[in-house]
């Protein structure tokens, strides 16, 4: 008699209660500059809510889809050729804050970027598992570097170049994240490793001190008060609006610091804002509801029956909680400032519709799970 296919609920629940704590933070950080913008204090809130009712539909739709049904090559081929052609497409349309990564539908804009890494998700463990549990005698493994890195990676780095030149470095970072991951996890030899590691670092170091601006990022975050007028302005508002929250909080709806203080406020800062109202108790939160995503995602990967969905658990489970982590570290000033929105929470459509999605594909690989 075959096993009755139970939903997560540790995983359904803790994704509800990050988007509804976005919600209601999206609208604290963004009603006062909505009104004064747009003359309505829902403006922003009344955005979100429908890429967040589009994505809880997406993934309560997917969550119930067979996820073995996506590692069909026509499947995987049409998407990286989408994805591929929008990532092409944003570079002739008009640029949007000096940058190429959103294409404008009407009032809606899509950011092709966000899913090239869901992308590269699906098209790294269809081909990981061929190298894998195809492997016969005779036949590539997964450290042939002729017949399975370079297949492997070569759409890989075609992304996250085209990525790079939008300019988005910060992305571009998170799809080789999720892809160093899988391929790890599918048993690259350490000497890959390493030498993917040092590329990958001089690369990033490179294309830092190569952009004025973000050298300058680096040398704000090396020393924010040097310059906490200028550059370290952000870093600076951001730790004021984190220390001001206290234990408690000020309370919702009450931060000063996003009344034009602290830059996006309900974008890449929000959780600064959550830490200023709600306290270290709703920070705690916040991180407590993240650490059980990671807990539930990586017991998704280690149950899954098949090599496919193993890695499909691993990538979905780092991409989101590897974004979460950079959006942290850039607000409490363990990192240079970058604009990588704080999954489930950050003001932005196309962010939450990915996670959300990928969710939904979490969710139902876990009902398999052993």
């Amino acid at each position: 008699m075959p096993r009755r296919l139970e939903t997560d609920r540790w995983l359904f629940l803790a994704t509800v209660a990050l988007c509804l704590i976005g919600a209601v933070m999206v609208f604290s950080a963004s009603a006062m500059t909505a009104r004064e913008q747009f003359g309505s204090s829902y403006h922003f809130l009344l955005r979100q809510a429908i890429w967040l009712f589009a994505g809880l539909a997406g993934m309560l739709l997917l969550m119930n889809v067979d996820y073995r049904k996506f590692r069909n090559p026509p499947f995987l081929f049409s998407g990286l050729f989408v994805v591929l052609l929008l990532l092409v497409g944003v570079f002739f349309l008009d640029r949007s804050h000096a940058t190429h990564r959103w294409i404008r539908i009407g009032p809606a804009s899509l950011q092709p970027s966000e899913f090239a890494k869901l992308v590269v998700i699906f098209y790294l463990a269809w081909f990981l598992e061929l190298r894998i549990q195809g492997r016969g005698p005779g036949e590539p493994g997964v450290n042939d570097w002729r017949h399975s890195l370079v297949p492997a990676v070569g759409p890989v780095i075609a992304l996250a170049c085209l990525v790079v030149f939008e300019p988005d470095l910060g992305t571009a970072v998170q799809i080789f994240i999720v892809a160093f991951a899988l391929l790890f996890a599918a048993g690259l030899s350490w000497v890959y490793v390493g030498g993917a590691g040092g590329f990958a670092a001089a690369s990033i170091v490179l294309l830092i001190v190569d952009t004025s601006y973000r050298y300058q990022r680096v040398v704000s975050f090396l020393n924010p008060t040097a310059d906490p007028q200028g550059r370290g302005f952000q870093l600076m508002q951001s730790l004021i609006a984190v220390g001001s929250g206290g234990l408690t909080g000020v309370g919702l709806m009450e931060s000063k610091q996003k009344l034009f203080y602290l830059p996006e406020a309900s974008t890449d800062f929000i959780f600064a804002v959550i830490c200023e109202e709600l306290g270290f108790l709703g920070a705690i939160v916040v991180l407590t509801l993240f650490a059980v995503y990671a807990w539930r995602g990586i017991r998704a990967a280690l149950g899954a029956p098949d090599m496919f969905g193993r890695l499909v658990a691993l990538g979905i489970t780092v991409m989101v909680i590897s974004q979460a982590l950079i959006n942290l570290g850039v607000v409490l000033g363990m990192m240079p400032t970058k604009g990588i929105p704080l999954p489930f929470i950050s003001y932005g459509g196309s962010s939450l519709l990915v996670v959300l999605l990928a969710t939904g594909v979490l969710l139902n690989i876990s009902q398999h799970a052993d």
